[in-house]
């Protein structure tokens, strides 16, 4: 079964004193690729989330958000009474205003709160792990669900494509008659004798250089191998665009072979659903 590299998950987790909130979003992306938003003091678990998140999704232009509220009493932050102080003093200097509007102004100058940078409580970070590959098991289920969209269109797009060929197939007599009667139209008409046996010969030859029986069998080969690939218990984007690309050296070789205007506008639509096909795989994991 395919998947989508398109996704979303997100997970919200209450703890005593914090509310832990993880959001992961993925595009396509030809490798993985991951932008992740984490709060300052959680960055020397950055790298273990990195790992844990490009192990469940592989590829992918992927989104990573961590948010922790604070809901209890608890907080790293507190005021620097000194320096408070000392821009009050120095706002007295420059303007009147009374104590209140000016201790406004002074919280919010530079310093004026001072950080304390906590551990990190590993049961806390235990819970954010939890949280992550929750988010991760939501964006999964959600590609999993795009994916047999994408499954669908793409069978109908090569079920399309085996039609066409089969149409290819059928009408390939009437080209090979069709261009035995201009070759011998174009002898009459410039009024030679010709040798019959020689004649034949040289059709023979030049009808075998338009032959497409090759190609309409590897082809089907590459047909039939892409559809028990969209099928197999793996989901490889790269492996069904590389058949892909296959596919289409043979329906251009038929094209430049037919040289019967019936089979290339068969050619000409064969060509479409393979562009629609090359379209979705973009977004195949």
């Amino acid at each position: 079964m395919i998947q989508s590299m398109t996704g979303f998950g997100k997970s919200v987790t209450q703890l005593p004193a914090k509310k832990i909130t993880v959001e992961i979003k993925s595009l396509n992306s030809k490798n993985f690729d991951l932008n992740a938003r984490i709060p300052s003091q959680y960055r020397e678990k950055e790298l273990v989330l990195r790992k844990i998140i490009s192990k469940a999704l592989t590829r992918g232009k992927v989104d990573f958000s961590l948010y922790v509220e604070i809901t209890g009493e608890e907080t790293s932050a507190s005021v620097n009474p000194g320096v408070v102080k000392k821009y009050m003093e120095q706002l007295k200097e420059i303007v009147d205003g009374d104590e209140t509007e000016l201790l406004k102004m002074a919280v919010r100058m530079p310093d004026a709160l001072k950080t304390e940078r906590d551990e990190i409580d590993e049961s806390e970070f235990k819970a954010i792990e939890e949280a992550v590959t929750e988010a991760l098991e939501e964006i999964n289920n959600f590609r999993s669900e795009e994916g047999k969209a994408l499954e669908k269109d793409l069978n109908l797009r090569v079920s399309n494509i085996m039609s066409l060929l089969e149409e290819v197939i059928r009408i390939d007599p009437d080209r090979i008659d069709n261009v035995r009667e201009r070759l011998k139209k174009g002898i009459e008409e410039i009024k030679e004798n010709v040798d019959e046996n020689r004649f034949e010969q040289e059709l023979v030859y030049y009808i075998e250089k338009f032959d497409i029986t090759e190609e309409k069998v590897r082809l089907e080969n590459h047909l039939d191998y892409f559809t028990k690939s969209i099928n197999s218990d793996d989901s490889n984007g790269r492996k069904l665009a590389f058949i892909s690309q296959e596919m289409g050296r043979e329906i251009n070789t038929i094209g430049s072979k037919s040289n019967y205007a019936p089979m290339q506008q068969l050619v000409v639509q064969m060509k479409d659903e393979l562009e629609k096909i090359k379209e979705q795989l973009l977004n195949v994991l």
